[in-house]
């Protein structure tokens, strides 16, 4: 009964809206996995009229008999996990029976917050825009083969290695002259690991490979988006790990053969949190419109995003990294009311015009658009295809011969109903 591992993406910077869409798939899959990223990450469902906001636990943990894995790509905070399947318990779900995590996933500790926030602070006005959750200093200790495990906890000499980490943290934090509780958290947290000890702690390559050749069927769930990849992202502006297609086979130990269906998750427009080029931002009015109407604020941190119009030579790029299969499109109702919808097709760089996006995306780029009459339409009830109005159809088949893609699927709001499947 072997299937293949399929996969949702985001395209663009984050926050394209792939905890709805993980959800609404998750029906038709036995098991979700996680393979990168931290609770940095905030994927929002809605459903039953309720709104929920997961950050390290997969977006499938409240399916019916769904398996969710935390994969070896992934850094987690034991403290924020365990306020997460707080909130999950008192839904009624039991998240020790339906949560396997990887033991070689990386652990953040009290002390990489710390480090984050000093690094922060002493990077002034070049700030990075961290979400300070201690993503960047944990990956920077995994790549520098210092970084703790979770299978570590289980180690006799857990408690040593963890003391000797944190004194590493400690003469950093002090090298940037940063005040702050070298003890802060830190009773909360081992707290937190004994509460961990009592999940199904997995060999995750063994697990995900035996799952989908034996058990059943997976989809792969990725944090951030494809432009904030630590290779082929907005560099340096990026996030610190792979979130591209490339991470889903090193986070969760599965070979590029074993990919099946790589849905690629994109806005109607274009959003980013933090620092960092964005060729189509808009800071007029119009700007702000996108912002309050697509109520454009961060599930984690409440920061207001950056908004500006759809990138589609960005997005054509990640659509090439990705390999995607099929495109599914967000907040197209959030256009609703406008006139005129502009979407950019080239880039103008050094007077020059190009499709491609260029090494430094820092540079100055001066986006060419194309320009559409708006629908001018309530879309948000809409649930048939037939329905749609010919404007917005038209705008739909424009990005389809644009990209080489098909859009297979529309979210015309943030609740799980309010999906259209082509």
């Amino acid at each position: 009964m072997s299937s293949k591992l399929d996969v949702v993406l985001g395209l663009q910077w984050g926050d394209e809206g792939k905890g709805k869409i993980v959800d609404v798939l998750a029906g038709r899959y036995d098991a979700v996995a996680r393979f990168q990223g931290g609770p940095n990450a905030g994927h929002s469902l809605h459903f039953d009229g309720q709104s929920f906001v997961v950050r390290s636990i997969p977006s499938g943990i409240f399916r019916e008999g769904s398996t969710n894995v935390i994969g070896s790509g992934v850094v987690l905070d034991p403290v924020t996990f365990r306020e997460e399947c707080g909130n999950i318990s008192k839904m009624g779900i039991d998240p020790k029976k339906k949560i396997f995590i990887s033991k070689k996933a990386n652990l953040i500790l009290p002390t990489h917050r710390l480090l984050d926030a000093a690094n922060e602070a002493a990077a002034g006005k070049g700030k990075i825009g961290s979400t300070l959750k201690g993503i960047g200093p944990t990956y920077t200790d995994k790549i520098s083969r210092n970084g703790l495990r979770v299978g570590d906890i289980l180690a006799p000499d857990f408690q040593q290695k963890f003391e000797k980490l944190k004194a590493k943290h400690i003469q950093q934090i002090k090298g940037l002259n940063y005040e702050c509780d070298p003890d802060q958290g830190e009773a909360e947290w081992m707290s937190a690991i004994e509460f961990l000890k009592e999940f199904n702690l997995i060999d995750c390559e063994y697990f995900v490979n035996d799952w989908i050749a034996n058990k059943g069927t997976m989809i792969a769930e990725g944090a951030q988006g494809s432009m904030l990849d630590i290779d082929y992202g907005s560099y340096p502006f990026v996030t610190s790990s792979s979130t591209t297609i490339g991470g889903v086979c090193t986070g969760l130990g599965v070979a590029p053969s074993k990919i099946g269906k790589v849905f690629g998750i994109f806005k109607a427009y274009c959003t980013r949190v933090g620092s960092g080029p964005f060729p189509t931002e808009l800071f007029d009015e119009t700007g702000e419109k996108i912002r309050q109407v697509g109520h454009e604020f961060g599930a984690v941190t409440g920061r207001p995003r950056r908004c500006g119009w759809l990138d589609l030579v960005a997005l054509k790029y990640t659509v090439m990294l990705d390999g995607v299969t099929d495109l599914i499109m967000m907040k197209s109702d959030c256009l609703d009311d406008f006139e005129t919808i502009k979407v950019c097709t080239a880039y103008k760089v050094d007077g020059k015009i190009t499709d491609q996006v260029p090494f430094d995306i820092a540079c100055e780029i001066e986006p060419v658009y194309t320009e559409f009459p708006g629908w001018k339409t309530d879309l948000s009830g809409i649930r048939k295809e037939s329905d749609l109005p010919k404007a917005f159809t038209d705008y739909v088949k424009f990005m389809e011969d644009y990209l080489g893609v098909p859009v297979s699927i529309i979210s015309l709001g943030p609740d799980r109903e309010a999906t259209i499947e082509r």
